[in-house]
């Protein structure tokens, strides 16, 4: 997650399938019009409500919770909010969902406080609730979290920003999320733990809410305070690119280190490109994979997934710093999302 944007037709075809008896996904799937995906009519219902529908992440996720169906031959229904932090459209898929005899819902909560409640009658209703990526306020609203610990994938790039520094005063910018959202706050805390550094330290910080645009803008703003700016810290790959314009409008691309979390397909290409010099990549594919496996066996043998997996995270870089472990453009070329 970090990551930026459309409920529209989706929810209100869930909405027009609650009650029916025998939902099936070719016609009511939730989506961006594009239905859901369905090994076919039977099998265990498993339901997928990601931040929006048209991030490159949560694409992705789809993707793998839709092949993990196929497999193991459950339905999939799925449903997003209109934009990143539409709680009211995630607490609608969650009714819907339950209304049409889910066995299980997989989500990625907008706001990880909000959404509690309707999560507490999901799972009230003997409803497997497993979030993804964004953990709830608390952890334990949930019977199991799937996610990339954002902790550690800030530390990556802040451990590497300081090598790469090699000693030369650090004048800092972070590019945010938004006040309060798990995610960002986590990416954020790590970054200044693996460099060493505090919110003392950071000369300019924005929120961008991930979105490439936003975070030309805060850039801009961010060299208008601080022109000396050395060291520039994002919430996400959009955030990045956005910032990397911002510099070279000024001709200060290549006076600025650029660090960022992610690990999608343009973001990792604008690290091979130099743009950016390192990321965090996270896999949201093997986060929805999981999940569906996850809920088909709870509708087998009654068992519940618990606790925190931790999906993984990879630093990616062309310019590997000593006592800084990561792995190269190639490998996360190969392993991208978007």
């Amino acid at each position: 997650m970090s990551r930026t944007t459309r409920l529209t037709p989706s929810l209100l075809r869930v909405a027009a399938c609650t009650g029916i008896a025998a939902l099936t996904l070719t016609a009511c799937g939730s989506g961006s019009g594009s239905g859901s995906a369905s090994s076919g009519s039977g099998g265990v219902k498993v339901g997928l409500i990601t931040k929006t529908d048209t991030n490159p992440f949560f694409v992705k996720m789809k993707e793998g919770a839709e092949k993990a169906a196929k497999e193991n031959g459950a339905q999939l229904v799925t449903a997003a909010g209109k934009f990143d932090g539409d709680n009211a459209g995630q607490v609608t898929a969650v009714e819907n969902m339950v209304a049409s005899g889910v066995k299980g819902i997989l989500i990625t909560p907008s706001d990880s406080k909000a959404i509690v409640p309707a999560i507490a009658k999901a799972r009230a209703k003997g409803v497997l609730v497993i979030a993804l990526d964004t953990p709830t306020e608390p952890q334990s609203a949930v019977d199991a979290l799937f996610a990339t610990n954002n902790l550690k994938a800030g530390e990556l790039i802040g451990e590497y920003a300081k090598a790469a520094m090699k000693g030369k005063a650090a004048k800092i910018a972070t590019l945010d999320l938004a006040p309060g959202v798990s995610v960002g706050v986590q990416r954020h805390d790590g970054f200044l733990k693996g460099f060493g550094a505090t919110d003392k330290d950071v000369v300019c910080a924005q929120d961008t809410n991930g979105d490439q645009a936003k975070g030309q803008t805060a850039m801009e703003n961010c060299l208008q305070r601080s022109p000396g700016i050395n060291l520039v810290y994002t919430i996400n790959e959009p955030a990045a690119l956005g910032a990397y314009t911002a510099l070279k409008a000024k001709g200060q691309e290549k006076d600025v280190l650029i660090v960022s979390v992610d690990g999608g397909c343009t973001g990792t290409q604008a690290v091979k490109d130099g743009k950016i010099a390192a990321t965090s990549q996270q896999y949201p594919l093997k986060m929805a994979a999981e999940g569906v496996k996850a809920v088909v066996t709870y509708a087998k043998n009654g068992k519940k997934a618990s606790g925190y997996t931790d999906t993984g995270v990879t630093l990616i870089t062309d310019k590997a710093q000593a006592g800084v472990t990561s792995k190269d453009t190639g490998y996360g070329l190969e392993n991208c999302w978007g």
